[in-house]
């Protein structure tokens, strides 16, 4: 990641290779690499404890492991520009979050952009797609796409880069996309 993208947003469906190119580009960055971790570990869920065992095989032992599921915006405002925080997922710390009202949401949502603006550090953040498949049939997935697309927009417009990452190929949609307003 040139040392002008302080800010980048990995995005794209599940499998795609998203994480990987979030960890080649922390690894580009230079600095001391922070990895956020933002999901709960549930015992019972064995498929859940590999997916992460995965992640946390492929990482350096010399990478920084913190486990923040709620309080991401605090972790960012507490980094130093020495570091770059790889950050993942946007998914899994909005599922943490999913039973907040919409103005708790909207507020959290504020408080993440504003810290995203006033670190020092690189930021490296994560989010899935998921709004490219059928309109979800319950509500808590229908809430759940459209907050992720929603908070994955507005760390966009914060984000240096904007990496689409797609089977394996990972492209900077801020080099050769245009913005929609909206």
């Amino acid at each position: 990641m040139a040392s002008k993208n302080r800010i980048a947003l990995v995005t794209g469906p599940a499998r795609s290779g998203k994480s990987e190119w979030a960890e080649t580009l922390a690894a580009e960055s230079g600095q001391a690499v922070i990895y956020v971790a933002t999901s709960q570990i549930d015992p019972e869920d064995l498929d859940w404890q590999k997916r992460v065992a995965l992640h946390r095989d492929r990482r350096p032992d010399h990478w920084q492991l913190q486990e923040i599921p709620i309080a991401l915006p605090a972790a960012i405002l507490s980094a130093t520009e020495q570091d770059c925080l790889l950050i993942d997922s946007l998914g899994t710390w909005l599922a943490n979050l999913l039973e907040q009202d919409d103005d708790t949401w909207q507020a959290t949502v504020r408080s993440l952009i504003k810290s995203l603006r006033q670190t020092p550090s690189t930021v490296i953040l994560v989010s899935e797609e998921t709004g490219w498949g059928v309109v979800p049939a319950y509500p808590i997935g229908r809430l759940f796409r459209d907050r992720l697309g929603y908070l994955t927009r507005q760390v966009g417009t914060v984000a240096d880069a904007l990496y689409l990452v797609v089977a394996g190929y990972a492209v900077d949609m801020k080099k050769v996309g245009d913005r929609v307003d909206g």
